[in-house]
C-alpha cells in the first residue's frame, strides 16, 4: 500500500502541470512596432482603436479564454468612436502571443496588465484609465487590482466577470480536474457536445469557428490555471475597492448567476460606486451579443461620467439583485 501511495506521488509530481519559460531579457516595460515589451521581454501583440477628436479617456481591453485581442474588433472601433482610446493585447498562450495554448499563470497575465497601464499612464497623462476586462479577461483584472503590483487605473470594467471557483462547483468536477492536470496535462478537450449558447449573434460564433487563432482544443492543465485564476478573482472580491461597473447577461449560460450575485454582494461599495448592469437580453458574450451597442453605450457613458445613471437603465436591475444589506 505505502509502495503504491509513493509511486502515485511520483507519477503526480512527473506529470505536473506545463508552465512556459518567462522571457529571457528583463527590462522597463515600453511600447514598440511589434507590440507590448513585458518586464520580462516577452512581447505581446497589441490592437489599438483611436478616436478622430481629442480623447476622453484611455481602455485597456483583455479578452476571455482561449480568445485573442480580435475580440474587441467591432467593440473596440466602437468606442473610439465614442472618444475612449482602446488598446488590448494578447495575453500569454493566446492569439499570437508566445507559447499558444499554454497558460502562463495569473500572477504573470496580471503583471502584464500592471505592465501596459504603467506604459499607457505615462503615455496619456491627465486622462482617465479604465481596465475592461471580459471574462477570463475580468478576473485577471480583479487579480491585479487588489494584488501587490496593481496597475494605475482609475477604474475597472467588468464584463461577465470569471469568478466561478471551486467552491461553486461539485466536489466531482474538482477531483476530476484536479487528476487530470496532474497526471495527462497535455490532453485537450474541446467543448464540443456542450449544450451552451454564449451569445445570440450566431453569424459571430461561426467567426470564431473559422478563426485559426482562436483555440479550439484546450489543455487539461490550462482549464486548471483558469479554475485557479477564478478562484483568485472570487478571493479578490472584497478587496476591491476601485469604482467598478459589473456587466451581466442574465441568459449567460456560461458564467452562473449564482457566482455572479454572490460576487455582487461581496463587493465592498456595490450600488455606491460599484455599477451592477444586469441585461434581461444578455448573453456571456455582451459586447458581441446582437444588443451590444446598448452595452457599449453604458460603457462609453460610464468612463466619461460613471457617477450618472445607465443609459440603458439596467443599473436598476443589478440593485434589485443585491441583498438588503448593500441595497441603498
Amino acid at each position: 500500500m505505502r509502495a503504491a501511495l509513493l509511486a502515485l506521488i511520483f507519477l503526480l509530481n512527473a506529470c505536473a502541470p506545463l508552465l512556459p519559460p518567462l522571457g529571457e531579457n528583463p527590462g522597463a516595460p515600453s511600447l514598440t512596432d511589434k507590440g507590448l515589451r513585458t518586464r520580462d521581454g516577452m512581447t505581446l501583440p497589441v490592437r489599438k482603436w483611436m478616436p478622430t477628436a481629442w480623447p476622453k479617456g484611455v481602455v485597456i481591453a483583455l479578452h476571455g479564454f482561449n480568445d485573442y485581442s480580435n475580440a474587441f474588433k467591432e467593440s473596440g472601433a466602437y468606442l473610439a468612436s465614442k472618444g475612449l482610446v482602446v488598446f488590448a493585447i494578447d495575453q500569454r498562450g493566446f492569439g499570437r502571443a508566445p507559447h499558444r495554448g499554454l497558460w502562463a499563470g495569473h500572477e504573470v497575465m496580471a503583471h502584464d496588465l500592471t505592465d501596459l497601464a504603467k506604459v499607457l499612464r505615462g503615455k496619456y497623462m491627465g486622462l482617465p484609465l479604465y481596465l475592461l476586462g471580459e471574462s477570463m479577461g475580468g478576473a485577471v483584472v480583479m487579480v491585479a487590482v487588489t494584488g501587490n503590483d496593481p496597475p494605475p487605473h482609475d477604474g475597472v470594467i467588468l464584463a461577465a466577470p470569471a469568478g466561478w471557483g471551486r467552491d461553486t462547483m461539485p466536489w466531482y468536477q474538482d477531483v476530476a480536474l484536479a487528476l487530470s492536470t496532474h497526471t495527462v496535462p497535455w490532453v485537450t478537450v474541446t467543448g464540443r457536445g456542450l449544450k451552451r449558447v454564449p451569445s445570440d449573434n450566431i453569424e459571430m460564433l461561426r467567426a470564431l469557428g473559422r478563426d485559426p487563432l482562436v483555440i479550439k482544443e484546450t489543455r487539461i492543465d490550462a482549464v486548471h490555471g483558469l479554475v485557479d485564476l477564478m478562484d483568485a478573482a472570487q478571493a479578490a472580491t472584497p478587496k476591491l475597492k476601485s469604482r467598478a461597473l459589473v456587466l451581466y447577461g442574465i441568459k449567460d449560460e456560461i458564467i452562473p448567476t449564482d457566482p455572479v450575485l454572490k460576487m455582487a454582494n461581496l463587493l465592498p461599495f456595490a450600488g455606491r460606486g460599484q455599477t451592477l448592469a444586469f441585461y434581461p437580453k444578455g448573453y456571456h458574450m455582451l459586447l458581441r451579443d446582437l444588443q451590444a451597442k446598448k452595452v457599449l453605450d453604458d460603457i462609453a457613458a460610464w468612463a466619461v461620467d460613471p457617477n450618472k445613471p445607465l443609459p440603458s437603465g439596467v443599473d436598476a436591475n443589478g440593485i434589485r439583485f443585491l441583498g438588503p444589506s448593500k441595497s441603498p
